[in-house]
């Protein structure tokens, strides 16, 4: 059994809550989607804990960001957290994120942060057969934040969803686990509030940055979702 997760954000209680839930439900390994750092206070204890259980990691945008030193380029906001981020985590950890890669095939199933058109930085907001390119059985992929499977003919969709932060209107961490044949989505309750003292600690001082964290929302309270344009009902 495997654990797909996505999006930690640096939010360690979060990834912690889930990996502890993931070892429950007898996954033996994990597959993180990409951005394990971005918008929250301890992306170096993120990163630490996925290493210690050698998990697949996958580049996202945030990772990349922070890797080449750039900001943001939709976003003053996330270029002016890299800051922070750049502070905590270390060399050798920037180093581990600079060898990721944002795609990653295994048997039939074929693994991106964004999309199959840009798999670092593509929003899949809308899924459809046509989306989903190549001959594999299994797609997965991250980014939007919003926790989705969905089966479309012969090919099966799946967005495990936000460890760090959910932005579909549950404030619980997402992940889903996979068998090779079958798809689980899982939600876990963790401690909103240690996530909060922890950026409070490192010095974040607007509560619009954590306020989101309670109802499942995006920095600013928008909640997303993914339409399916088939006709095709989700199923979890």
């Amino acid at each position: 059994m495997i654990a797909i997760l996505s999006d930690v954000h640096g939010n360690f209680p979060a990834l912690q809550a889930v990996i502890a839930r993931a070892d429950q439900l007898g996954c033996e390994r994990i597959i993180s989607l990409g951005d394990v750092t971005g918008y929250y206070a301890e992306p170096h204890k993120c990163i630490e804990l996925l290493a210690s259980r050698n998990a697949t990691q996958l580049l996202g945008n945030h990772d990349a960001y922070l890797v080449e030193g750039t900001g943001c380029p939709r976003s003053r906001l996330v270029s002016s957290l890299l800051e922070h981020q750049r502070k905590v985590v270390t060399p050798a950890q920037v180093e581990l994120l600079s060898g990721l890669t944002s795609a990653y095939q295994e048997g039939n199933a074929t693994f991106v942060h964004g999309g199959w058109e840009d798999p670092r930085d593509q929003y899949i907001y809308r899924v459809s057969r046509e989306l989903l390119a190549g001959d594999y059985r299994f797609y997965f992929s991250g980014h939007t934040h919003v926790q989705i499977v969905v089966e479309l003919g012969a090919k099966t969709y799946c967005n495990p969803g936000s460890v760090g932060q959910p932005r579909d209107g549950d404030n619980r961490a997402a992940f889903a686990i996979f068998d090779g044949e079958q798809i689980q989505l899982q939600r876990v309750a963790y401690d909103i509030d240690a996530t909060v003292q922890a950026m409070q600690a490192a010095g974040y001082s607007e509560s619009r940055l954590w306020e989101n964290l309670y109802i499942g929302a995006q920095i600013g309270g928008r909640i997303d979702q993914v339409i399916i344009d088939d006709g095709a009902a989700p199923s979890d």
